[in-house]
């Protein structure tokens, strides 16, 4: 098990480094000079040098990609002056002269437009986007296995048939044209009998109020998200719920005189649910680095939208701690995974 865990953590590790050089690199060869994307067209040489003497820029690039790796890892050497330590908010461990080996937050530079710290953009942005996230996989969820116990029970019936073609269509279906075809008809078209928008956030600001919560703006783009996850999961349920029920302990269980709904719910749905639930995990991570457009075509406060404001705006350090945040979640919740999945199916070996 521990074995499993340091072999996966490893490798995790690998493909996060890999993606932080090609994020670095991919964003260190284009043509536009961030210092002039800073100060704008009109700032002066001089302020144009300073600025990017700052921002390393007057350093060979592989010496860029050094500096850019001792920023974001959570250990690196740093000026041992105050500056610094308001910069990086670290805490010190081993001093040498004038620099120190310290521990922190990775730093992920300033936005261009708003000159704020990313981490702070990002941990204001964050909330929504895993708010967003996590409702639609539990509607995705619910509706999905709900769908897929239906269809196993009536297998061969009209319903079977509905439900999978409604889950061959939910898998075909972008996230993005359902978006827009839900915001369409349910926040524009409909807005009159559903009291739903086409664009907002779970937080809103009114003037003479200030800053109330407003759920509703939640359900429009949460059912956009969780329509793909929601068909995966109604056909893996489906296919595996069948697949139990032909086992000798369910016909025993029929044989006891146990109801179907007994026999279903409490047998053989559990054991059903080995696919499901990592499934359910891996869409999870896709939900919460695949929310992009939905997030922006709903207006949708989190980490997607301000990523394709970023892009629009040349805001390269932003796109990139956007990037690197969402590859950390993807990995992280794809190890909590296969940890989840040895633990719930005692067949699986660690190996």
């Amino acid at each position: 098990m521990l074995g499993f865990l340091a072999r996966r953590t490893r490798y995790s590790l690998l493909v996060l480094l890999g993606v932080i050089t090609v994020v670095f690199f991919l964003f260190n060869v284009l043509p536009a000079d961030p210092a002039r994307l800073i100060l704008g067209q009109r700032s002066d040489n001089t302020t144009l040098e300073n600025t990017r003497r700052e921002l390393n820029l007057d350093k060979p690039v592989v010496t860029r990609y050094l500096l850019y790796l001792n920023d974001i890892l959570p250990i690196g050497i740093h000026d041992n002056d105050a500056k610094a330590k308001e910069k990086y908010h670290y805490v010190k461990l081993i001093p040498f002269g004038s620099k120190c080996l310290a521990i922190k937050w990775p730093y992920l530079g300033r936005s261009y437009t708003s000159r704020r710290q990313v981490n702070e953009i990002l941990t204001e942005a964050l909330p929504g986007t895993i708010v967003l996230a996590l409702t639609a996989m539990l509607i995705a969820t619910v509706f999905g296995i709900l769908l897929g116990v239906l269809a196993a029970l009536k297998k061969g019936t009209w319903l079977d048939t509905g439900a999978i073609a409604a889950s061959v269509a939910g898998v075909s279906l972008p996230s993005f044209f359902a978006g827009l075809l839900i915001a369409f008809f349910f926040g524009y078209l409909l807005h009159q009998y559903t009291g739903l928008n086409m664009t907002g956030s779970l937080w809103e600001y009114d003037p003479f109020t200030g800053r109330h919560l407003v759920v509703k703006n939640l359900i429009l783009p949460a059912i956009a998200l969780g329509i793909r996850p929601l068909a995966i999961i109604t056909q893996l349920t489906r296919s595996s719920l069948l697949d139990t029920l032909t086992q000798d302990y369910i016909r025993t269980a029929y044989a006891k005189g146990l109801s179907t709904t007994k026999v279903v719910f409490r047998h053989a749905l559990p054991n059903a649910l080995n696919p499901v639930v990592t499934a359910i995990s891996g869409w999870l991570a896709e939900l919460l680095a695949g929310s992009f457009f939905v997030e922006y075509i709903f207006g949708w406060k989190g980490v997607g939208k301000i990523t394709v404001d970023a892009l629009d705006k040349f805001d390269f350090p932003l796109v990139m701690g956007s990037v690197l945040l969402t590859a950390f979640v993807f990995i992280v919740v794809n190890l909590i995974t296969d940890m989840l999945y040895g633990w719930l199916d005692p067949r699986v070996r660690f190996k």
